[in-house]
């Protein structure tokens, strides 16, 4: 699989291991951003990140940082990009069962190594369900259109009960 790795200067050390840990995996790794400064800005770093996984140079990425929250901020405002902070597995696989999220973005002083990579290991390793789970995507996505700025303020069908 081809995968996207992006990180600022808080992330970097676990850049490094998991672009390593994926390769040894056999994964097409591309590496996306600057070098470790720390006045380097996540948000134009995810955009970077986020538009190669746009383009489809990358199915699936991950963007390091301290937290993981900021980034999943800003790649979430990008169309099409899916982002979601994880810190156990089962999240991981679920944010690609149930959202088909293409990002996963990991703290560095939240995470260990060893969490990192099965975390990472499980999210490479899931696929979108359907059922249930495909609707939703796709009112994900008409969400999306209908408050894009092209779209802003169009009316999103109502939800309605069952």
């Amino acid at each position: 699989m081809r995968i996207g790795v992006a990180a600022d200067h808080a992330g970097q050390r676990l850049k490094d291991m998991l672009v390593a840990h994926l390769r040894s995996r056999g994964h097409d790794v591309r590496t996306y951003g600057p070098l470790s400064e720390p006045e380097d800005d996540y948000p134009l770093i995810a955009r970077v990140l986020g538009e190669a996984v746009q383009r489809g140079e990358v199915e699936r990425a991950v963007f390091c940082c301290g937290s993981g929250i900021g980034p999943a901020v800003a790649l979430n405002k990008m169309s099409g990009i899916r982002a979601a902070v994880v810190d156990n597995e089962w999240s991981a696989r679920d944010a690609v069962r149930h959202v088909d999220v293409n990002v996963l973005t990991l703290g560095e002083r939240v995470i260990g190594e060893e969490l990192a990579k099965s975390l990472v290991d499980a999210y490479l390793g899931a696929q979108p369900e359907g059922g249930r789970h495909d609707r939703r995507r796709k009112q994900i996505s008409e969400l999306e259109r209908a408050t894009s700025s092209s779209g802003a303020g169009a009316p999103v069908q109502r939800a309605q009960r069952a």
